[in-house]
């Protein structure tokens, strides 16, 4: 027991230490400012506070009033055209239809046309996967080995091009604006281009190398609810057609509501339209394509004029409406306590 008892103060100095380094870091002795808050400091805090986000709140409210926007609902309106598209044997009969609206205001500046979708989840998990980011690259792959499935390939072996239910169900109406001038009536002359995002268009969708697209393409089959292979999707313009069209890349950005809005066209401003839409009468042709009444939704075509702060939608500006009137009612409240307990200070000090 004397032997085991002489060797143990020797173990323990052997042992490495657990204690930090006498350093100032680890030792906790760096300098550090600790503010002193004081009833002025807090207070100015929570009134400056809510002063600056009132102020901007207001600003963002009154410039989403000042957008000019016009929204149609067209699959009520097309209800001859709904109803053939509820079979999907009819997908080869073309169902056009026009509608009539009035603009009772100019709308000046840059014009944009938007179709709207009411009532179509795209944030199920299943449904956002189902694409291949290098097939939309460019790239040789396997789309059986992707998450696209089941549209990768059909019952031949011939692969889909672009695979997945995302590019399957891309929204395919076509909607032209006519002018009705002076009993004439004028096409009002739409930008196809220049609507996607610059890193969509030139970094993560390109076309495969080739001399041409219907070679780049060959060897793959569209995909089931499409009318058209992909290197057709613009026949006027080369360079918005395959996987770089602009329409494509817009519809493979996903929303994460099941109501919604996607850039469609921007009004050129030439001619009669320089200024932007004059106020008179204007009609939608358009060729009814995309189902909805299966999932019990809705389409629009939208027309909207552009601010500083964006679109017509007021959520960014009462969200600082609401910060800033809570942070002032927080300071009123704290101004509250304050008086009343210095009240009783001072009683008790008497």
């Amino acid at each position: 027991m004397k032997n085991k008892k002489s060797f143990a103060p020797q173990e323990a100095e052997a042992r490495p230490s657990r204690c930090p380094d006498n350093s100032a870091f680890k030792q906790q002795r760096l300098p550090a400012w600790k503010p002193q808050l004081t009833i002025a400091t807090v207070l100015s805090t929570f009134f400056l506070t809510g002063a600056f986000c009132l102020s901007v709140g207001i600003c963002l409210i009154l410039s989403a009033n000042s957008v000019k926007e016009i929204q149609i609902n067209y699959s009520d309106k097309c209800s001859d055209c709904s109803k053939l598209r509820e079979n999907s044997s009819n997908w080869d009969i073309e169902c056009l239809c026009s509608i009539d609206f009035t603009l009772k205001e100019d709308m000046l500046g840059d014009v944009f046309m938007y179709y709207g979708l009411q009532n179509f989840y795209q944030n199920h998990r299943r449904y956002v996967i189902s694409r291949s980011d290098a097939q939309l690259l460019g790239r040789e792959v396997n789309v059986q080995q992707s998450y696209c499935a089941p549209f990768t390939t059909y019952k031949n072996g011939t692969p889909m091009a672009p695979c997945g239910a995302i590019a399957n169900s891309m929204f395919n109406d076509t909607i032209d604006l006519f002018y009705n001038f002076n009993s004439s009536v004028i096409q009002v002359p739409l930008l196809k281009t220049g609507n996607s995002w610059w890193t969509d268009k030139n970094v993560k969708f390109r076309n495969p190398q080739s001399h041409n697209l219907s070679s780049a393409f060959a060897g793959t089959a569209r995909p089931p609810y499409w009318q058209k292979p992909v290197y057709l999707l613009d026949e006027e313009n080369e360079r918005n057609n395959g996987y770089i069209n602009d329409d494509f890349i817009i519809w493979m950005r996903v929303s994460a509501f099941a109501t919604f809005k996607n850039l469609y066209r921007r009004i050129s401003r030439e001619r009669h339209f320089a200024d932007g839409l004059p106020a008179g009468n204007y009609t939608f042709h358009i060729s009814y394509n995309f189902p909805v009444t299966k999932f019990k939704g809705k389409k629009y075509v939208i027309l909207s004029t552009m601010v500083w702060s964006g679109g017509s939608n007021p959520f960014l500006g009462i969200a600082y409406v609401v910060c800033g009137a809570a942070a002032t009612l927080t300071g009123f409240i704290i101004t509250a306590i304050h008086l009343k307990l210095r009240k009783k200070k001072t009683y008790f000090q008497k």
